[in-house]
């Protein structure tokens, strides 16, 4: 069996879990509240074995019995799986290798995976949730709110199948970028004469250089993510992030990451390269048209951080189709995909055409008055 880590309330003995609101751990039980120092120690023990005694019950009438029951694992199907016995009840929890924190299904007590946080595996830091599973549902509320296409009735027929808070692990890239881009731009001038409309057309060479320094370029580490779900949720406060501690994952699930940072290597420079040339584009203004003609990216002092951010992720279902829906658990910034009323929106492009339509016949006939 692999180890678990779980903190106990030392004035009942309940199992304290974080609380976003206060930033400190909670015991749901008593109300006891305590500072994240005063857990330190307790993460100090990550690299310690726990001594799991086992043993076999023996029928007290000394009966025999036959328990040789079901059939044994197929080579493989077990891959993956790692079992743990939780703290509180005994019961066993069943993971894969990237759970890193949950809950035990038999009595709901929050707990960690040690081993999963011990030597290179161990974030460098964490950002803590700030909103709970309150501001999860209120935040699809407001999604909801305002969209001209949704069929009337799906927020009120719309199930909430899950909810669940989970720190998603990300690569946190730092990356010096020194950039040479050449645009061609334009500028156009007209007037007329009694005869003739005249547009002059001039031709311009911009050239823009310099440096831009990137902290945090994030890419998620968790093959269980979609990359552009996680990236649309950003961006998050890097400098609300602490240094890990587990304490932080009591009462919410945790992945480790699946996915190494050289495999996210290309996805950073992708990111930070696109940037850049956002960034020197959105210098180039008072022209009629800008176009890239040549770009030369060169990045530096690349470096990679292991960071744990906070995502609330809701899976609901319609008409028998399900919609995943996630939140930014720092700031709120809510995204996911909804139905469409085909009838609302052909009704809305066939206004709109109408209006078209009429705008234009109107506009001939007054030109033809002149």
């Amino acid at each position: 069996m692999s180890q678990l880590q779980e903190y106990k309330c030392p004035a009942c003995g309940g199992a304290l879990a974080f609380d976003s609101k206060l930033q400190k751990m909670k015991c749901p039980y008593c109300d006891s509240v305590y500072e994240m120092a005063e857990l330190q120690e307790l993460d100090k023990d990550l690299d310690k074995d726990l001594d799991n005694d086992t043993g076999k019950e023996t029928g007290g009438d000394g009966q025999t019995w036959d328990t040789t029951v079901g059939s044994e694992w197929s080579d493989g199907e077990t891959a993956g799986l790692k079992s743990y016995v939780c703290q509180s009840c005994g019961g066993e929890i069943v993971g894969d290798d990237t759970t890193a924190a949950t809950s035990c299904p038999f009595c709901g007590n929050p707990v960690v995976m040690k081993g999963q946080f011990t030597g290179e595996l161990r974030p460098d830091c964490v950002i803590p949730f700030k909103l709970d599973k309150k501001d999860a549902k209120a935040g699809l509320m407001k999604h909801l709110q305002g969209k001209r296409f949704l069929p009337k009735i799906f927020k009120s027929q719309n199930h909430i199948d899950e909810i669940k808070g989970v720190y998603i692990p990300f690569w946190l890239f730092d990356a010096d970028a020194d950039a040479d881009i050449r645009y061609k731009a334009t500028r156009e001038r007209a007037w007329s004469d009694s005869d003739y409309d005249y547009i002059e057309t001039s031709y311009y060479s911009v050239i823009r250089a310099g440096q831009i320094g990137f902290d945090g370029i994030a890419v998620d580490g968790s093959s269980k993510m979609a990359d552009d779900m996680m990236e649309s949720i950003e961006p998050f406060d890097l400098s609300e992030a602490v240094d890990f501690q587990t304490a932080y994952l009591a009462g919410y699930l945790a992945d480790k990451y699946d996915v190494t940072a050289d495999d996210c290597v290309a996805r950073a420079n992708e990111r930070v390269t696109s940037s850049t040339e956002e960034s020197f584009a959105a210098t180039v203004s008072g022209y009629d048209t800008v176009e890239t003609e040549s770009s030369d990216i060169r990045l530096s002092n690349g470096k990679a951080r292991y960071a744990l951010y906070p995502v609330w992720l809701l899976n609901t279902t319609w008409q028998g189709k399900q919609y995943a829906f996630a939140m930014n658990g720092q700031t709120g910034k809510f995204i996911g995909d909804l139905p469409v009323d085909k009838g609302a929106y052909w009704r809305w492009f066939g206004m709109i055409t109408a209006l078209f339509g009429a705008a234009t016949y109107g506009a001939a006939w007054i030109i033809n008055m002149l």
